[in-house]
């Protein structure tokens, strides 16, 4: 991938976080970057194609995060809540989870993202199943039978409370992160 489309792809997830799909335009693409609109058409012809190469580049997010997570020299019981510490950290402070920002205006997307992001959401669900069900094998969880109800219930907690932590600060997070702890036990 080239320079220019790399650094358009990460300025177009950054306006994600910030604005949501539907609210930035190549007009403000270019203007952010410096170039002209056209350079922006020369990589990406439609919005929706540079959408599919957002949802692609967080896709390949994901897989990375996790192989890092699973092959990480850790206890296998810790690694759910690796998994999400990295891709909280990878967020950053008072940012939202590009994926959630998409899952926000999902009703508006073109077709190909929305299959796109329908993909990485069920992939964000497995990949944390597979480390749930290693922590489960290790004796961590044992209250809990349904890995997938899990999993959900910890990633939409993870991205509601980023969405709280932009208002109620850190504090509010961490109560969050240790609630995790316990459960995970």
């Amino acid at each position: 991938m080239t320079n220019r489309k790399s650094q358009i792809i990460q300025l177009t997830i950054k306006n994600i976080q910030e604005k949501g799909y539907l609210s930035f335009s190549y007009d403000d693409l270019a203007k952010e970057l410096g170039v002209t609109k056209a350079s922006i058409h020369y990589h990406f012809e439609k919005k929706g194609d540079l959408g599919v190469a957002v949802c692609e580049k967080i896709q390949a997010g994901l897989e990375k995060n996790f192989l890092e997570v699973d092959q990480a020299e850790i206890k296998i019981a810790d690694k759910p809540l690796e998994f999400i510490l990295i891709r909280v950290q990878q967020i950053g402070n008072n940012g939202v989870c590009p994926l959630s920002a998409l899952q926000a205006d999902y009703n508006y997307l073109p077709t190909s993202m929305q299959q796109k992001v329908q993909q990485i959401s069920q992939l964000e669900i497995n990949l944390l199943v597979r480390l749930l069900a290693g922590a489960k094998q290790e004796g961590r969880i044992q209250t809990v039978e349904d890995l997938e109800s899990l999993a959900v219930l910890l990633i939409s907690s993870t991205k509601g409370g980023l969405q709280y932590r932009r208002v109620l600060g850190d504090t509010f997070f961490s109560k969050v992160l240790e609630q995790f702890k316990d459960l995970l036990k």
